[in-house]
């Protein structure tokens, strides 16, 4: 029988169509809304993100020093100040500063004027998401804080904020104002800058350091939620300041009120729902029936605090300490790690991302003036704070030193007021550059500067020696 089977050799060649290389390689053409070009954009920046994040945070890892310090200099490294591959409207870059804009561009067959829009998108995606990672960072930090460890240092670590708040607000206006003649306004923007401590960044150093139960990491821990409390108002009367020329009574007393009814209500309230969650999660027969009630908890309590005008994080960081009476605590803890590793990253990249380094060249002209009342900021931020260690009192010992450095951090803290002053045109270019100084060196130099300051010092030492002596710690 005959073969039906034509050899290969003797088919003719279809004249196959050569795929178009000169166009977009992406698969999809930009539509009207950009979509698929902006999930491209965001995807690499994560790649980015992620790699900067893990080599930092290793590298910082083999030389001793706390992880997050690592992740903020990667970001410093991807962001405005070397590699531009990671850059944001705010601080000034715009869509031809950034690498990745370039690379879409090319794989994508953009014209020049879709790029504006598909960079102010990618842009937006990435604050949220490093939002929702310190949102997630401070439910995390919330739920390994113990309630009754931190009621035991609230007369403390009030005393510390406080401190923390008025000696660099009021030695920093001042300053400005006396030595290098700043106005009233823009040096009132300046000491406002040096009040809040960045609690995401100190709790994660903390808490890498096994730390964070300890007295001292308890105090800062404390300090840092009211430092933010104080900040938020003191941000309120500056940026009324910066409107209007006067300060709006009625708004700052609303602030101060309900950020006490509203940390005072959450802790309260939550030992009712405490019994609810529980059964809550038990009833649950499908997969995330602790994680998911969990988060639902969190977010509405981050949405409730933004609603009322202070920070979500704020209302994370309660919602941890109200799932940290539970039973399920341990568990709960166990299964929000993944998470927090997923998003946390991206916001300390972000942050050094963010931090332009450039306005510390001495060469540029409109540096130099910057970079004198940069050196008064910085002195009066870290002496501001060092010396709210020796605030505390007590017959038991406590690491004063750890707890100053620990709240010297500002991060994205103090970015908040060099963008808000910066945007209401209060700020002159070198009064910014120095904020931005001030910011950028606190930052960097709280992780090793705690490192060093517990040096030797056994991880929660302090609950440990107030368990062993029978003490209710310092009250």
């Amino acid at each position: 029988m005959n073969s039906v089977i034509t050899p290969l050799a003797s088919l003719s060649p279809l004249p196959l169509p050569l795929p178009d290389l000169s166009g977009p390689l992406l698969a999809t053409e930009l539509p009207a809304d950009g979509g698929p070009i902006v999930l491209a954009g965001v995807l690499l920046s994560l790649v980015v993100i992620y790699l900067a994040s893990k080599v930092g945070g290793e590298i910082a890892k083999s030389l001793d020093l706390p992880p997050v310090l690592g992740e903020l200099i990667g970001g410093v490294v991807i962001g405005v100040s070397a590699l531009r591959l990671v850059v944001f409207p705010e601080t000034g870059a715009t869509a031809a500063d950034s690498q990745i804009m370039t690379v879409l561009q090319w794989v994508g067959g953009l014209s020049p004027a879709d790029i504006p829009t598909i960079f102010a998108s990618q842009s937006e995606v990435l604050s949220v998401l490093a939002e929702l990672g310190v949102i997630i960072l401070l439910f995390e930090i919330g739920l390994e804080s113990d309630l009754r460890e931190l009621q035991k240092v609230g007369y403390q670590a009030t005393i510390v904020a406080v401190v923390g708040v008025a000696a660099p607000f009021g030695i920093g206006t001042a300053g400005a104002m006396v030595l290098f003649h700043v106005p009233a306004i823009p040096a009132i923007f300046a000491g406002a800058a040096l009040t809040a401590t960045s609690i995401g960044i100190t709790s994660k150093v903390l808490s890498e350091l096994g730390q964070l139960k300890s007295r001292e990491g308890q105090i800062i821990v404390g300090a840092a939620v009211i430092d933010d409390v104080l900040g938020i108002i003191v941000l309120a009367v500056v940026a009324s300041l910066a409107k209007t020329g006067e300060i709006d009574v009625l708004n700052v007393i609303y602030l101060i009120v309900s950020a006490t009814v509203f940390l005072l209500g959450a802790i309260f309230f939550g030992k009712f729902f405490n019994t609810s969650f529980v059964k809550i999660a038990t009833s649950l027969q499908t997969r995330g029936n602790l994680v998911i009630p969990a988060l639902i908890f969190a977010f509405l309590m981050a949405f409730l605090g933004n609603v009322i005008h202070l920070e979500a994080i704020l209302g994370a960081f309660a919602a941890g300490l109200v799932l940290d009476e539970t039973d399920t605590r341990k568990e709960l803890d166990d299964q929000i790690k993944p998470i927090a590793d997923i998003l946390v990253p991206i916001f300390f990249v972000t942050v050094g991302a963010k931090a332009d380094l450039g306005v510390l060249n001495p060469a540029i002209p409109t540096n130099r003036e910057g970079l004198l009342i940069a050196s008064f900021l910085i002195l009066i931020a870290i002496v501001g704070k060092i010396v709210t260690g020796w605030v505390v009192w007590g017959n038991w010992p406590v690491n004063r030193l750890a707890i100053g450095i620990g709240m010297i951090p500002r991060g994205e803290v103090g970015l908040v007021f060099a963008g808000i002053g910066s945007a209401s045109g209060v700020l002159s270019k070198p009064l910014e550059a120095a904020i931005i100084m001030m910011v950028i060196l606190t930052t960097f130099l709280a992780p090793p500067g705690l490192r060093l300051a517990f040096k030797g010092q056994p991880q929660d030492a302090g609950m440990a020696d107030a368990i062993a002596q029978g003490s209710d710690g310092p009250g």
